[in-house]
């Protein structure tokens, strides 16, 4: 099926949509216990204030992966394997996310890559490599901006940091367009706790056959994870304060000069053109890659091409 066919459209951070079908099922589960992934060991450690759950293997430079809404660390599992071979993988649930605290605020990006980058110094490190998916790749933003001399390279999949475009993201689309309506959503506060919690697994089913050019790629184990490590309030709570940070975010995003360490930027095909539009305006040194038969989720749809490309860049 042309990927077009599913009612693409980009928009501000370049959220790529694309519209499809998928049965629901509520998950009245608690917390999931952590997954495991052969060859990796979940560690935790105190940083700016917070408790950080990160999964760490293999050997070599280090290559931190932050995840995006609604996802875990484990959204990385299909790549993280091919990485090791090449790198100390790093994967982060940050704040508000998995296995990782949940405090009342910090969740402007800036505050968040503060928590990424005493992480960093805490495992003994000067200067590392960040991949970060949608939420984890404004983040990742962020700790370049913020960090450029801790920054070797950074990757940006499919989403760049919150602009001003975002004000332009209409809440009623034309006919034949596709509402990002959780932007909106996620902004009130309490409500989406109380229509969320103990079943999420609604929310992530609609996500995923509604933004994946593949739905199937994301199987079973991983959307329990993923709707279980969002089931309650807390967690739903947290997450929330991601979007309503994006205020914060756009103001700090005006002070940013150019980034300066090496940008890939990974996109969808509904992404490709906004990324080849900003990223000169924002980053000196830059490439973009093409991730074709994938929507949103490219490390799920795509794991080969984005392992191979992460690769290529960062060797």
């Amino acid at each position: 099926m042309e990927l077009n066919r599913r009612r693409v459209f980009a928009l501000g951070a370049g959220a790529a949509l694309a519209a499809g079908t998928g049965a629901a099922a509520a998950d009245t589960g608690r917390t999931a216990p952590e997954p495991n992934l052969p060859g990796f060991k979940h560690n935790y450690a105190e940083v700016n204030g917070v408790r950080l759950h990160y999964v760490t293997g293999g050997r070599g430079e280090p290559l931190l992966l932050l995840p995006g809404w609604p996802q875990t660390w484990w959204l990385y599992n299909k790549i993280m394997p091919a990485l090791a071979t090449k790198f100390r993988v790093i994967a982060v649930d940050m704040r508000g996310q998995g296995g990782s605290d949940k405090p009342q605020g910090g969740f402007d990006k800036k505050t968040m890559a503060t928590d990424i980058h005493e992480l960093v110094k805490k495992l003994g490190y000067d200067q590392v490599n960040v991949v970060g998916h949608d939420l984890g790749s404004m983040v990742a933003f962020s700790f370049a901006a913020n960090f450029p001399a801790a920054t070797k390279k950074v990757a940006f999949m499919d989403v760049l940091h919150p602009d001003e475009s975002f004000y332009q993201i209409p809440l009623l689309p034309p006919p034949g367009g596709f509402s990002i309506w959780w932007f909106a959503f996620n902004q009130v506060m309490g409500l989406p706790e109380q229509l969320l919690a103990g079943r999420f697994r609604y929310l992530i089913d609609w996500l995923f056959a509604n933004t994946a050019f593949t739905p199937s790629a994301i199987d079973e184990r991983s959307r329990r994870i993923y709707a279980q490590n969002y089931n309650s309030p807390d967690a739903i709570r947290a997450s929330n304060g991601w979007y309503q940070a994006f205020h914060q975010d756009i103001a700090d995003g005006k002070t940013y000069a150019k980034l300066t360490p090496p940008v890939l930027g990974l996109a969808s095909i509904s992404s490709y053109d906004q990324f080849l539009g900003a990223l000169p305006n924002v980053a000196n040194q830059f490439e973009v890659v093409r991730v074709d038969g994938s929507g949103h989720w490219l490390a799920e749809e795509q794991p080969d091409v984005v392992a191979r490309e992460i690769t290529r860049f960062f060797s």
